[in-house]
């Protein structure tokens, strides 16, 4: 009897398997890839970059990585149980790091805060600000944890693209006063401006304004403390390569440099893209992790739409833009010894400069700035005794009504930036400076395609989350679904993680569809 090679079988079983597209090789879209191969789809990724990992990819310049996008590392476990399902360990693909501590605020009249794991350590954060906010510390916490459950570990892993789910969750919605915000919810826990802003501070890093973001987010304070704050060596770019490598393990393949220009529809269902060069690629399913307001507005120009018009996109509120300059420095790293891998050093206003960035449109003169020092934790992002900096300051996207002019304020700008870091931490930076890059808005539409040059897509405030913002299962088309930052359920890495999750449970297994 003949043997059969059970590779060449392999192979040809996956050719004719079902075809899955996707659009973006972001964090989301690659997560899907990975589901979908294991849910034995034939697979093609195509990217328009020239690696994986979308906003989560890298630049290199002069021996130094900078790492373009996330930083940090949250609810490792959904990685983990991503390369589960594909029948992969995440921990022999990827080496992770805890931080501790996670990061440290820094406020104006030299007062530090240092967020750790640790419930003990953080109480006595607390009574060494404000004794008498402890109390309200502790119900603050048992707050977060409740949203936790209900937020992310119940609604955060199912689709919410049916109304009737919606109405099932209102009451507890209700309940949680999903209404109020994240500072109104912190304000009424604590007294301390400080500690208010410690505490409500964490929607800026999925675009969200503190002051009107739905108090549901307050769950980040429990999943920080409960799962830790991690670092990927080689930083997230790493994460991405890693997934492209299961990707391609399970047969799939990966288009770079390469640009969707429409998702083709014939008779209510997607049949596959057009790419800009004219190409034509079917498919039986076209996942889209572009973002949500591109997808509707730009490659589904040509398709009737019911809910995600243009009208609709127009009134919808996006996250804030971002200004992120990325440099490597000489011969520091035994230098700014008080700066660790993550800083937060705040402006002296609070509210004032969130009403600055998402409501009046106003590049202000002070400024709140994240500095990512990831060379004290991973020496190969920089030559040997150099650093590595990436410093992001949130700024209004570009859909105000005499919006910021980058051409003229992007180097003046940077100089404040320069100022600020000089006075608190990093004295004669000026002169250490080697090779350096910066991101305005602008990068962000021109390299991302993210509509306003936004930084995370659509804002989660409550009328723009779970049923009321874009589903993974579109509406609009059968056979089309969307992941990433802009869908259901959210920005930030367990977010879009979440979103492929999701999706995984909507498509079915590739056996049941007809060909």
């Amino acid at each position: 009897m003949t043997q059969v090679d059970p590779k060449l079988a392999a192979q040809v079983q996956r050719a004719s398997a079902p075809h899955a597209l996707v659009v973006g090789a972001g964090l989301g879209g690659l997560a899907s890839a990975m589901r979908l191969g294991a849910k034995g789809y034939r697979v093609t990724v195509i990217d328009r970059l020239d690696m994986p990992g979308g906003r989560g990819s890298a630049l290199y310049r002069g021996g130094h990585r900078f790492d373009l996008g996330p930083t940090i590392v949250t609810v490792p476990q959904t990685l983990r149980e991503l390369w589960a399902a594909c029948g992969r360990d995440f921990d022999a693909d990827v080496d992770l790091r805890a931080l501790d501590p996670f990061y440290e605020i820094r406020w104006n009249d030299g007062s530090v805060f240092r967020a750790t794991g640790d419930t003990d350590a953080m109480r006595a954060e607390v009574a060494r600000l404000s004794p008498s906010d402890l109390p309200g510390y502790d119900r603050f916490l048992k707050d977060s944890e409740a949203r936790y459950a209900f937020g992310f570990e119940d609604l955060g892993r199912r689709s919410m693209h049916r109304f009737a789910d919606l109405l099932k969750v209102l009451p507890t919605f209700a309940m949680m006063r999903a209404d109020r915000s994240v500072y109104a919810h912190a304000c009424r826990r604590v007294k301390d401006a400080r500690l208010r802003m410690a505490l409500s501070f964490h929607p800026l890093f999925i675009g969200g304004d503190p002051l009107h973001v739905t108090s549901m987010y307050i769950l980040v304070s429990y999943l920080e403390k409960q799962f830790g704050v991690h670092y990927a060596m080689g930083g997230v770019a790493a994460i991405a390569r890693a997934m492209a490598e299961v990707i391609e393990g399970q047969g799939g393949t990966l288009r770079f440099e390469t640009e969707v220009d429409e998702i083709l529809v014939r008779d209510g269902t997607a049949r596959g893209v057009k790419l800009a060069g004219g190409e034509v690629i079917a498919a039986d399913i076209v996942v889209s992790n572009a973002d949500a307001g591109h997808t509707y507005d730009r490659l589904l120009r040509n398709a009737p739409r019911r809910r995600w018009t243009a009208p609709r996109l127009k009134r919808t509120r996006w996250s804030m833009g971002l200004y992120v300059w990325y440099f490597g420095t000489k011969g520091t790293r035994e230098m700014w010894s008080d700066i660790g891998h993550h800083t937060i050093l705040n402006a002296p206003r609070y509210k004032g400069l969130l009403q600055d960035i998402f409501m009046k449109g106003r590049l202000s003169d002070d400024m709140s700035l994240y500095v990512h020092r990831p060379s004290v934790t991973d020496p190969s992002v920089a030559p040997e005794g150099d650093d590595t900096f990436y410093v992001l300051s949130p700024v209004p996207h570009l859909g105000h009504d005499n919006g910021v002019d980058w051409a003229t304020e992007e180097e003046p700008y940077r100089e404040k930036m320069l100022a600020m870091l000089e006075a608190q931490g990093l004295p004669g930076l000026r002169e250490r400076i080697t090779v350096q890059e910066t991101f305005t808005p602008e990068t962000f539409r021109d390299r991302y395609l993210s509509p306003l040059g936004s930084g995370f897509s659509i804002e989660p405030r409550i009328l723009q989350s779970a049923w009321f913002r874009p589903h993974n299962i579109s509406e609009e088309a059968k056979g089309l679904y969307l992941v990433g930052a802009g869908t259901h359920p959210g920005a930030g890495l367990p977010g879009v993680i979440s979103s492929a999750e999701v999706l995984g449970k909507l498509v079915p297994d590739a056996a049941t569809v007809t060909q």
